[in-house]
């Protein structure tokens, strides 16, 4: 086998692989003879079929199978004896093969690059953290008794109010013609909620129990049903009944509601979920700022094929966005100026990756299998019901199981970063832990 550099620009190389002749004879030679051994072909004993028989069946498949091997061994040998670290797989052209002859190929391969991190001993960053109030916790309790509220009848003489459930019966025609489903006895309708078609709770605000009124609304132009797109139509509606929610009263029976054995002990525990809520929030925009510090301070060449993956599914992301009206600012933006811009996003977040991974590699950090089963868990969890699915499918998608240990090690690694880094804290207020740092700076995602 000749091996021959052709080719050397920046982290990209190309190679001239040879292999002679005689190499790929031998081998389709040993492959057909322990065929002969081995094969049963009728009129034949087991290891007595002549060699010319086995050729003319075989010789076609076996020679196929010795070039794909001949290709993936000393393309592996090639890399391999030169210290290679190949970023991606290795792109193989066949320049030239005749049956008898020499199989000549090409290799192209981008390399991963040499990476030496940098001080993070040097790295200062600011940890914003928050107080949890005993506003947030009451605010919390408050959702709590809502969500256990009951419903008792209005006694008092008065109007329905925004809030209040009128218990109606109604019918609905458009042009004078009734269409299913445009009727009911007895619903229960929120007033102010938003459920039914747009202006007609509001035009209930005001009504009283066993009063009749008649409500004109016009369904939006996007409305499901083809027939009442855009449709003006009439309600004739009887408020039978007004009833308002009342919520649970905020005491030792609603903490017992949540398996609480007292108030103050639902209180603590709400106060400790804000509480991990606020720290975990913490963490994201100090490591935000950690990223931000790593992107100024490193700036190597990175493999561009890496580069364009990620940028494809970035990209890709964005079309459906687009598509689905959730882009946001990007929707007015040109496409050139979209594509600049998420390439150097994809450039940035291929640059932290192989920093990280450098980091990790050399300080042995290392994801266990229990964390890997613990994240298992808990996307499994996300499918009630599907469980033994989930895990049927990330065990047998190696891909996907690295989906899930890829962030694991990232964040370990960010940790053991942090670790070493000049990290003060700096009390805010929840809003500003809270707020989106692109309204801040617009720096690009990480």
């Amino acid at each position: 086998m000749n091996i021959t550099e052709t080719s050397a620009d920046g982290l990209k190389r190309e190679y001239k692989v040879v292999i002679s002749a005689q190499d790929i004879e031998t081998k389709v030679n040993g492959k057909l003879e322990e065929l002969r051994r081995t094969v049963q072909l009728p009129g034949f004993r087991p290891g007595k079929v002549p060699v010319a028989v086995i050729k003319q069946r075989y010789h076609g498949s076996v020679l196929a199978e010795v070039l794909e091997d001949a290709i993936a061994d000393s393309s592996r040998q090639a890399m391999g004896e030169r210290g290679l670290r190949p970023a991606l797989q290795p792109k193989i052209n066949v320049e030239k093969y005749e049956d008898g002859g020499d199989l000549t190929y090409t290799m192209g391969v981008e390399l991963l690059p040499d990476i030496e991190p940098g001080d993070f001993g040097s790295i200062e960053l600011e940890k914003p953290v928050a107080e949890v109030e005993d506003k947030a916790v009451d605010e919390a309790l408050e959702k709590l008794a809502s969500a256990h509220s009951t419903q008792a009848p209005v006694t008092e003489d008065r109007p329905a109010e925004t809030g209040d459930i009128a218990v109606i019966d109604f019918a609905g025609t458009v042009d004078g013609e009734a269409l299913p489903g445009m009727d009911g006895k007895d619903y229960p309708l929120e007033l102010g909620a938003g459920r039914f078609v747009p202006g007609f709770e509001e035009q209930l605000v005001g009504a009283k129990a066993g009063e009749h009124r008649t409500v004109s609304v016009t369904f939006p132009e996007d409305y499901p049903h083809e027939r009442l797109k855009g449709a003006a139509t009439v309600f004739e509606v009887d408020v039978k009944e007004l009833r308002k929610t009342v919520p649970a009263e905020v005491n030792d029976e609603l903490a017992k509601e949540f398996g609480m054995e007292s108030l103050q002990a639902l209180r603590d525990a709400i106060r400790d979920r804000i509480k991990s809520e606020y720290a975990n929030m913490s963490r994201l925009r100090v490591k935000r700022q950690l990223l931000d510090k790593l992107a100024e301070t490193h700036a190597f060449e990175v493999p561009q094929g890496m580069v364009d993956i990620e940028f494809e599914g970035i990209w890709e992301r964005l079309q459906q966005e687009l598509k689905n009206g959730t882009a946001g600012e990007d929707a007015n933006k040109p496409e050139d100026e979209l594509k600049t811009e998420y390439r150097t996003i994809a450039e940035r977040r291929v640059r932290l990756g192989l920093l990280l991974s450098e980091v990790g590699r050399r300080n042995n950090v290392q994801v266990t299998q229990d964390e890997v089963n613990r994240a298992l868990i808990n996307e499994a969890r996300r499918f009630p019901g599907q469980e033994r699915e989930v895990f049927e499918f990330f065990r047998q998608n190696q891909q996907a199981l690295e989906s899930l240990r890829a962030p694991i090690f990232e964040d370990k690694v960010v940790d053991f970063i942090l670790e070493l880094a000049k990290v003060s804290e700096k009390t805010v207020s929840v809003d500003e832990l809270m707020k989106d740092p692109e309204d801040e700076n617009g720096a690009a995602a990480a």
